[in-house]
């Protein structure tokens, strides 16, 4: 009998995620475009976030990911999640994402304030491949609403850690 691919794959991405929160406490969500689920493309909705770079620095990471996917310049880290968040993605991307290396992601979250103004974003960042087609400010109870489902339980844990920071 032949070993599922997917099965055999254990390790994960080392990564961070941004929940970067404005004036009024809201966070800045984002829908990944080019995504496609059983609820058709542009379902995907997340907070920023993207692989570490050996020897990077996680904080360094969070505030280059922010910019290379929302342009965001005008931010500062007011606040570190404990611990990692892993996930795992769905098995039909298994073996797919990544280049077939990971099975998921293990996540460093951090929260940063947001110090510019909305004009600010560009979703297609100069020099970067464009990662959202649609962007708004949401509470955090409205971000667990629209977060792709594989990524649901790390968001709770996420805002459950940071929901002192925000709306």
């Amino acid at each position: 009998m032949a070993k599922n691919r997917a099965s055999e794959i254990t390790a994960y991405r080392p990564c961070v995620g941004v929940m970067l929160i404005n004036k009024d406490g809201l966070v800045w969500i984002g829908r990944r475009f080019e995504k496609q689920n059983d609820d058709g493309v542009g379902k995907w909705w997340q907070m920023p976030q993207g692989g570490i770079d050996d020897g990077e620095d996680a904080a360094q990471t969070a505030l280059r990911e922010l910019a290379e996917e929302t342009n965001v310049t005008s931010a500062e880290v007011i606040a570190e999640a404990p611990g990692w968040f892993t996930y795992d993605l769905p098995e039909n991307l298994i073996g797919k994402s990544w280049n077939g290396k990971y099975r998921g992601q293990k996540q460093k979250w951090f929260a940063c304030r947001f110090l510019g103004e909305d004009s600010e974003i560009n979703l297609k960042p100069p020099g970067h491949k464009q990662e959202f087609d649609l962007w708004k400010w949401a509470t955090m109870d409205e971000v667990l609403d629209l977060v792709v489902p594989f990524k649901k339980d790390v968001y709770v844990e996420v805002i459950k850690a940071l929901r002192h920071l925000g709306k």
